[in-house]
């Protein structure tokens, strides 16, 4: 037999919490192990439960949910953020993501769709609604909005050094048509061309320093 997978809801809303409590406690399978209020309640209540997944909204005077997911992320939590919220704006949706958000509902997901979606976040699955599964697409697609890998970055910093596929191959232990994919990829996502913009649009950006 199984155990339940653990869960801590974190909303501003008390009724929020309340009806959420009520539909996991009812369904086989869930343990609510607490609430908080905020992120920065989140953040210390996932330390002293550890649970399995934290259902996680995004705006909430206190402390905003993007903040305490890139915490979790950093404090190298166990548990998977699952973001549940009524916003699915690129604004709140991309930076939840690459905070280290394991998945993004909207509330008015159906409550067998929320199940789901938490077991499937306590496997380590990605779980996104179709409006922000949409919405992400569109953003990796628009130039400039995916961040590079770090392996594309050490691509990068070669090219800047004016280093050859071969050399960079060499240097990386990769093959040339490997580094040739990882160039393609970054200028997808610099929204360049060649050698010479990416570097250029590397530097505009930060990126290469």
């Amino acid at each position: 037999m199984t155990s339940d997978i653990s869960v801590l809801i974190v909303d501003d809303h008390p009724v929020v919490r309340d009806g959420l409590r009520g539909m996991f406690e009812s369904a086989p399978g869930f343990t609510v192990l607490g609430e908080a209020s905020d992120g920065v309640e989140a953040v210390a209540r996932a330390t002293a439960l550890d649970p399995d997944v934290i259902l996680m909204d995004l705006r909430m005077p206190g402390g905003g949910g993007v903040d305490a997911i890139r915490e979790l992320t950093r404090a190298r939590a166990r548990a998977k953020v699952l973001v549940l919220t009524t916003y699915d704006t690129d604004s709140d949706t991309l930076p939840a993501i690459e905070a280290g958000a394991t998945g993004y509902l909207l509330k008015d997901a159906p409550r067998d769709e929320l199940f789901t979606a938490v077991r499937a976040a306590a496997e380590g699955r990605t779980v996104l609604s179709p409006a922000v599964a949409s919405r992400l697409v569109s953003a990796v697609r628009a130039p400039g909005n995916e961040p590079l890998s770090a392996r594309e970055r050490e691509v990068l910093a070669l090219v800047a050094k004016g280093t050859s596929n071969r050399e960079i191959a060499r240097e990386l232990f990769i093959s040339e048509a490997t580094v040739k994919t990882h160039l393609t990829h970054l200028y997808a996502k610099l929204g360049v061309k060649d050698r010479a913009a990416a570097v250029a649009t590397a530097y505009e950006r930060g990126i290469l320093g």
